[in-house]
């Protein structure tokens, strides 16, 4: 962060755009300066004035004796915090009670079980056909997602429009969808209990679009809904054809690279190809 001099000869153009790049950063502090080692720091003054205090304490005399009481009763225990699960079993509740795509997607406009819903701009919820036999789904929204709330419409959207394009298919004959619904802050990676919180409502969302045929783009949703099985790494899990089962649904599911993936290793856009041709015989194949 820059130091507070400097700033002062910014013109309120630039200090907007600093604060903005500070939000896509994922900044949510103002820090000093300098470190303070709080450790170094001297005891403080307060606490000579409590010893003090006990020392008239017991300079006083002592209270005349009075009538026996009976023993004070045991401290009322508090109660727990509230667990870590909370939230998950929370969005479940909530994700079980939508019976359609808008019902599930208002319920995820008001849900507060995800501290990433606060940093966020949007939602971004799906974008496509409901109604078309292919679904794919995405890791997290980035910058231009979550300005635009919707999936995939910066770099790696291009590529993937690219993509279907290739096999025949576009917006408007695919449905997708993101395992998280909002933007972490800086474009980090969401945490465990993040895409847990998220996971119950993109169950919930495949179950209502019914698919025909599922792809995993990423190594997130893998993880996310396939478990341990995906824990070797997208490039050893995709490519291969699994079977998804999700509240009496058994989707045909193919994990392949995120486009983001691929257009940081171009090299792998052969192997995406071969996933993509896949995607095409198993569709045509009813």
């Amino acid at each position: 962060m820059p130091p507070a001099a400097d700033l002062i000869d910014l013109d309120p153009a630039d200090l907007a755009a600093l604060i903005q790049w500070y939000e896509a950063m994922g900044v949510d502090v103002a820090l000093g300066e300098e470190a303070v080692d709080r450790f170094a720091a001297p005891v403080r003054a307060p606490m000579a004035a409590a010893a003090a205090g006990q020392g008239r304490a017991r300079a006083e005399p002592p209270a005349p004796a009075g009538p026996a009481r009976s023993p004070a009763p045991p401290p009322t225990a508090l109660p727990a915090a509230a667990p870590s699960d909370d939230p998950v079993m929370a969005a479940r509740a909530a994700a079980a009670a939508a019976t359609s795509l808008d019902e599930l997607r208002a319920l995820l406009e008001r849900f507060e079980g995800c501290g990433l819903s606060k940093t966020a701009k949007n939602l971004v919820f799906a974008d496509g056909n409901p109604a078309a036999k292919l679904m794919l789904v995405g890791e997290a929204p980035g910058r231009d997602e979550d300005i635009a709330g919707r999936p995939f419409v910066g770099r790696s959207g291009q590529l993937l429009d690219k993509m279907l394009a290739a096999i025949g298919f576009d917006r408007k004959s695919a449905y997708i969808a993101n395992v998280v619904y909002w933007r972490p802050p800086g474009n980090r990676e969401p945490s465990d209990l993040e895409v847990s919180i998220c996971r119950p409502f993109i169950l919930r969302q495949i179950e209502l679009v019914g698919p025909a045929v599922l792809v995993f783009l990423g190594n997130q949703p893998s993880k996310a809904l396939f478990g341990r099985e995906a824990a070797v790494g997208i490039r050893k899990f995709r490519g291969r054809w699994k079977s998804f089962e999700t509240g009496g649904l058994t989707v045909p599911t193919l994990p392949t690279f995120h486009p983001a993936y691929l257009l940081r290793q171009p090299a792998e856009k052969r192997l995406a190809w071969q996933d993509f041709l896949e995607i095409r015989r198993r569709l045509a194949s009813g």
